[in-house]
């Protein structure tokens, strides 16, 4: 099967703690806790359960100065870099930056911009990259004034004010996001900046709701910037627990070939020509590779239609029929297995030859 490269958009590169963005790395996976960051052990816990689902970058609320001095414990427990989400109080910022975060996330809608200057000069001493958030629910007063409401020119006007800002304080370590819950809002704002700017693009469709919602906002908005090259870096937003953030974000990147990570399974909808309990052994698969890194393309097909190509095409796969089935490995039916022993053959199976790789 012919396999198309998306060609990327080149992008200055930026680093947040150990993570390249932009300038052709990996496009890295994100998410934020929803724990209270004052309680450590609740945060130590989420970020270690999205440590292991693959996220690559966690970023936590700082709204006050208790949840600023629980950084130092938390930069010191993970092994990830730790973004400080700052609003209103610049103070929070400078103290999160000595406290060892990795990189720090701004709003200039609620920063005043004589105290953005203070924020520079913490970020340089501490080699701190800024993200510059601009979100569709809090841009500045007088461009929301002007604009009448946050359309795509108001985005823009505002990220460009700040680069503007930034630039003149000789400060260039700097991602963007342009964010809204309106999926073409954010998707034309992203392409307009990305033609005035080479700073590297962190994607996401914000307040995207519930994980079913979220994770069809995010295919749309996403995967149609990832899929014109642009985006360096993304979050999926969940209301919820962020670890299902982490799967949709790359399947996102699976399916448009970009990043391959993770199992890739492949399964029917089924029909009334399926004789296997398709629904139930592909859950059971899914749930015995959660958190599975190595990239697999994994087939479980319910009939004799599409299941022995589909199946072939796979680094491994069933075909099922009448409560039995062929495994294929590598384009190879390599034996015939009774439906009680898939799950189980199918695993021993990719244990083997993952370590074997």
């Amino acid at each position: 099967m012919e396999t198309i490269q998306i060609p990327r958009r080149k992008t200055k590169s930026i680093h947040v703690g150990s993570v390249m963005i932009g300038g052709g790395a990996p496009v890295a996976v994100q998410s934020m806790t929803c724990t209270d960051t004052r309680d450590v052990k609740a945060t130590l816990d989420q970020i270690k359960r999205l440590e292991d689902a693959g996220c690559e970058i966690v970023r936590v609320a700082v709204p006050d100065e208790e949840a600023a001095d629980a950084l130092v414990d938390i930069r010191r427990g993970i092994t990830i870099p730790l973004i400080a989400d700052i609003h209103f109080n610049h103070l929070l910022a400078l103290k999160s930056m000595e406290n060892g975060v990795d990189g720090i996330r701004i709003n200039p809608g609620n920063t005043k911009r004589e105290k953005i200057k203070e924020i520079v000069m913490a970020a340089k001493e501490h080699d701190v990259a800024i993200r510059i958030g601009i979100n569709a629910g809090s841009l500045e007063k007088d461009i929301l004034a002007k604009h009448g409401r946050p359309t795509v020119d108001a985005l823009l006007e505002s990220t460009l004010r700040s680069i503007e800002l930034f630039e003149d304080l000789n400060f260039d370590n700097l991602k963007l996001s342009l964010k809204s819950s309106d999926v073409n809002t954010m998707v034309e704002s992203c392409r307009r900046i990305s033609e005035k700017t080479d700073y590297p693009l962190h994607l996401g469709v914000t307040e995207a709701g519930s994980l079913i919602n979220a994770a069809i906002k995010s295919s749309i908005g996403l995967g149609i910037l990832l899929h014109e090259g642009i985006g360096d870096t993304i979050r999926v937003s969940v209301t919820g627990d962020p670890v299902g953030e982490i799967d949709v974000a790359y399947g996102i990147l699976r399916a448009l070939n970009i990043r391959r990570v993770g199992p890739d399974i492949i399964s029917c909808p089924t029909c009334g020509r399926c004789e296997i309990d398709l629904f139930g052994l592909s859950e059971e698969v899914e749930t015995r590779l959660s958190g599975m890194k190595d990239y697999m393309k994994i087939a479980i097909m319910g009939c004799v239609v599409n299941g022995p190509g589909e199946a072939a095409e796979a680094d491994i796969g069933i075909a099922g029929g009448r409560h039995m089935g062929l495994l294929f490995k590598k384009g190879k039916a390599v034996r015939k297995i009774k439906e009680e022993e898939f799950v189980d053959a199918l695993i021993d199976e990719i244990t083997t030859m993952i370590s074997n790789k």
